[in-house]
């Protein structure tokens, strides 16, 4: 593990890793432009904490220790597609300009599975098109393209694709459910590709610390199942009943699709025999136990 990590965007997901991190004894710093975030970060532990906006230069000269890895998992800053282009492609952007004459070991930069545009249920890999992916998407490509293509100094660097997230306090469906919603948009019919917020911890774990092949891979179960299965297995365990799909229900990011949801399945199989990286939640059944004891 390096002794000192810098994480670009501690929300949901950076968060989580510095605390992981912390509780090795690593040197952790961090960056949020949210002050409550930061002030949460301290009380972490978290060694430096930085409010800025990634995007912008002058947290450049703020920033007083070096760090040996670096972690951007930043999120959207809003605004749709003007919010991408300033958190993903103008932060990666801040970062390597940054990271000008500074060496590192390892570089990780968390992107999503939404670049796959691929419909049928048929399988993806990381080789697979990516052309026809929605504008949002094709923002990350180009935050994805800027690390591949940055020169010197990054030592190993990842792209870690991420599928739908979820764990502890971030379970949309679950609390859908919890709440009685009886409809819900959508057919139901496409698969879901999730993961869990600590099998991604463990994946940028793994890359901290093994010198696997630098480049991009998929991070998500080893099960991907349709939403209509998920939804009837949650409602089953929690004694409710089915919710009906909806087709004619449109939420704004349907509607962004034109109604309908993206129908692949993601591999995650690279990651699994390159990085020796595995999910500890195989499947939705055993992520969303857990969290129907919390």
């Amino acid at each position: 593990m390096p002794e000192s990590v810098m994480v670009f965007g501690c929300g949901y997901l950076g968060t989580a890793l510095a605390q992981s991190l912390l509780e090795d004894g690593v040197r952790v710093g961090a960056l949020t432009r949210n002050p409550q975030k930061a002030e949460a970060l301290r009380a972490l532990g978290v060694n430096e904490v930085i409010e800025a906006e990634l995007d912008k230069r002058d947290w450049h000269s703020h920033l007083k220790s070096d760090y040996r890895a670096v972690v951007n998992c930043v999120s959207s800053a809003g605004g749709g597609l003007i919010g991408y282009e300033k958190s993903y492609y103008q932060g990666q952007r801040s970062i390597l300009e940054w990271l000008h004459s500074r060496e590192l070991d390892c570089y990780i930069y968390t992107s999503s599975t939404s670049v796959y545009p691929q419909d049928g249920g048929v399988v993806v890999n990381e080789e697979s098109e990516t052309m026809g992916a929605p504008p949002t998407a094709q923002v990350l490509l180009r935050a994805e393209r800027l690390l591949a293509e940055a020169e010197g100094g990054l030592g190993h660097w990842y792209v870690f694709r991420l599928a739908g997230i979820y764990g502890p306090g971030r379970h949309y469906l679950l609390d859908s459910l919890r709440k009685g919603q009886s409809s819900i948009p959508g057919s139901g019919q496409h698969h879901l590709n999730l993961i869990h917020l600590a099998d991604i911890v463990s994946a940028l774990r793994s890359a901290l610390c093994v010198a696997a092949p630098s480049g991009v891979y998929n991070l998500c179960d080893d099960a991907p199942a349709r939403k209509k299965d998920l939804v009837a297995w949650l409602a089953s365990q929690m004694g409710l009943p089915m919710p009906q799909f909806d087709p004619g229900l449109l939420t704004e990011r349907l509607q962004r699709r034109g109604g309908q949801m993206p129908d692949r399945i993601i591999s995650n199989e690279k990651a699994r025999s390159l990085m020796g990286w595995s999910p500890t939640y195989a499947d939705f059944r055993q992520g969303y136990a857990q969290l129907l004891c919390d």
